[in-house]
């Protein structure tokens, strides 16, 4: 090498290029932030309850599906919030990041409960008796839920009759008992029980001993997609518009198809598949129904 030239060095990182990825970084920890307190704070939870309710509503030609909907979004946010208020302790090993934000955040979560709490009253106490009967019973079992929820197949099954109950429950009970509504509770048990039998997937949550906690957990998952697949089935043979519900187990499948056991993922595509499914019934819904093809 002649003496004038110098070694090839790697090219440095202009300023200009530094300063101009600080804002995508500072966009993606917004991101973070906004998604993690949509998540963490049982909005998201409440969110599907809303949406679930709704389309049951839909496909009931229920009346009044607003209070419902409601009903079912406040209940969820107050159950769901009142546990992880109550059970820090515990939960500090199997949500860490989810508990960190209610620590954080404690305050103004017992005040949206507290405010949360009368608005459920306020729309309750204009519901027919058997809507009463039933949202006491749905709040029984989420009080109870603290003590029953460490056995894992029984935690699967009274919290997805609570789902159907709270999102087709109250819908069908105003629709007058539509016969429908077996139809889209048997739908719903499914899509939930695959959901609820993933969330319990992340490693924390497990629940088996280390040795064979990768062939228990791919055993759980198999099991998780067969609900969602039985969903599928089931809105397939379901008469018309129900078959329009299959968006909700088909979501919530794809959501376990590339399955990830983090507390993200667990929130935001887990849960979130059927936030989505129900936001694509309810707009399959209308497009059909103004085809003219929804009875």
């Amino acid at each position: 090498m002649p003496p004038h030239q110098t070694p090839d060095r790697p090219p440095s990182v202009p300023e200009s290029s530094q300063a101009s990825n600080r804002p995508s970084r500072a966009a993606a920890s917004l991101g973070t932030r906004v998604s993690d307190g949509f998540a963490f704070s049982s909005g998201l939870a409440a969110a599907i309850g809303g949406s679930l309710s709704l389309v049951s509503s839909a496909v009931l030609d229920a009346p009044n599906a607003g209070s419902w909907a409601f009903l079912a979004a406040s209940g969820t946010f107050i159950i769901y919030n009142v546990d992880r208020l109550r059970d820090i302790a515990r939960d500090r090993s199997t949500s860490p990041l989810r508990t960190a934000f209610v620590l954080r955040n404690r305050r103004r979560l017992y005040t949206a409960v507290g405010a949360m709490a009368i608005a459920f009253v306020a729309i309750l106490q204009a519901a027919p008796a058997s809507i009463v009967f039933l949202c006491l019973a749905i709040g029984l079992v989420g009080l109870l839920h603290r003590r029953l929820k460490d056995v894992e197949a029984l935690k699967t099954a009274y919290v997805s009759l609570a789902w159907v109950g709270a999102c087709v429950g109250l819908p069908w009970l105003a629709s007058g008992y539509k016969p429908a509504g077996p139809w889209v509770a048997g739908i719903f048990a499914a899509s939930l029980a695959a959901n609820l039998v993933a969330s319990n997937l992340r490693d924390q949550e497990a629940g088996v001993e280390e040795k064979n906690a990768h062939s228990a957990m791919a055993a759980r998952l198999w099991i998780a997609r067969a609900m969602a697949v039985l969903a599928v089935g089931i809105s397939l043979v379901a008469p018309n518009p129900l078959h329009l519900l299959v968006w909700i187990p088909v979501c919530e499948g794809f959501a376990l198809a590339y399955f990830r056991p983090t507390e993200r993922y667990g929130h935001l595509a887990v849960d979130g598949g059927l936030l989505i499914g129900a936001f694509a019934t309810s707009i399959h819904l209308r497009w059909a129904t103004g085809a003219g093809w929804a009875a």
